[in-house]
């Protein structure tokens, strides 16, 4: 459904359009690209080019479509400036040219997707990371975005929530999410000691569940999950007892967070990005879904399946005066809208039958 990505991208435009600017006649490279959040990043990109730069802005685009796709996710059709690079960022990269800015935003992000791929996902997070690192090295860019995850902070103590940039975290080392939350980690301390060594003008997001058009209904994250057996008439899998609590935020409120950092005058600092409220339990969040879909569907809970890491944090809930402070990030969709958004491009996108949806195409 092209109406609610074309909404969503002018949206994001909208909102970062005093300083898109910069992007005019420079070079952008996006690891990722054909991601959930990459393509939204080049989707920006394309537009900017198409409405509002006065000298479009090259963007080169990488990815090696492990879990991204070759066949844009949210059916959009880019320009010739756009120019999109099989490669795995966990080998160097280093393209003719300048480059004024880099995204690295590659990396497994699905729990069950990250532990399929464990090493893969290790080596996005840290050996990708290094590599681009080291591309901004000599290159000298404006500025480099790196993406973290809220995953940093693990299970924290109810004193720290909303969660702050200051919370040093509650994290196993060996738990069965650590491949993701630990590599994760690590790239931080890469990214800030790229920046004291070298000067690299790196920026860290962490995000706090993301959700949009563009997420695989295989995804396995839990609004997808949720929606796409609401589609198919299936009991709403809960894990747990279901009061595990989260803040979710769509992706035109993360996607204009993301471009502010990217374009802010701040260097090594991190950034929670996400919507403070409302902090919800699977149990409700599950009944707003239901509510939304119209039709007769329930919702079960169910032991943590094992192609699923068990030891899910209870709590999760950003702090984002930081950001708030600092960019004048402020979100603004609710989460009932945004799943209605969502739900609505699952929708018009998908083979919603019951038989058919886990091998869908995009139309």
């Amino acid at each position: 459904m092209l109406d609610i990505v074309h909404e969503d991208i002018q949206t994001i435009v909208r909102g970062i359009q005093k300083d898109s600017k910069k992007f005019a006649g420079k070079t952008v490279l996006v690891t990722g690209g054909a991601g959930f959040l990459g393509t939204f990043f080049v989707g920006v990109f394309d537009a900017l080019n198409k409405k509002i730069l006065s000298k479009p802005c090259k963007v080169i685009v990488l990815d090696n479509f492990i879990t991204g796709r070759e066949k844009n996710v949210l059916g959009l059709t880019f320009g010739k400036h756009i120019s999109l690079v099989q490669h795995d960022v966990r080998t160097p990269f280093i393209p003719k040219g300048s480059v004024d800015y880099i995204i690295h935003a590659a990396g497994i992000a699905s729990p069950v997707f990250y532990m399929a791929h464990p090493l893969e996902t290790i080596e996005a997070a840290t050996k990708g990371l290094q590599n681009m690192l080291e591309l901004a090295r000599k290159k000298k860019p404006t500025s480099m975005l790196s993406f973290s995850s809220s995953e940093v902070y693990g299970d924290p103590h109810p004193d720290y929530i909303p969660t702050p940039e200051t919370y040093r975290g509650h994290v196993s080392s060996i738990g069965p999410r650590a491949c993701y939350d630990e590599s994760k980690r690590l790239g931080e301390t890469l990214c800030m000691t790229y920046h004291k060594l070298y000067k690299v003008p790196i920026n860290i997001v962490r995000p706090f569940n993301v959700y949009g058009p563009g997420m695989r209904p295989d995804d396995y994250r839990v609004l997808p999950q949720f929606i796409t057996c609401a589609m198919r008439g299936d009991p709403l899998p809960i894990h747990g007892n279901g009061m595990q609590t989260r803040t979710y935020c769509y992706i035109t409120d993360a996607m204009t967070g993301f471009f502010k950092v990217l374009l802010s005058k701040h260097t090594s600092e991190v950034f929670n990005i996400g919507n403070e409220r409302p902090e919800i339990n699977l149990v409700d969040l599950s009944h707003l879904v239901i509510s939304l879909m119209g039709d007769n569907v329930t919702a079960k809970k169910i032991p943590y399946p094992s192609v699923y890491p068990a030891d899910e944090p209870n709590r999760r809930c950003p702090d984002i005066s930081k950001s708030r402070t600092h960019l004048g990030y402020q979100p603004t969709v609710n989460l009932k809208s945004g799943i209605a958004r969502l739900m609505a491009w699952y929708r018009a996108t998908y083979d919603v039958s019951k038989n058919n949806l886990s091998r869908v195409q995009l139309t």
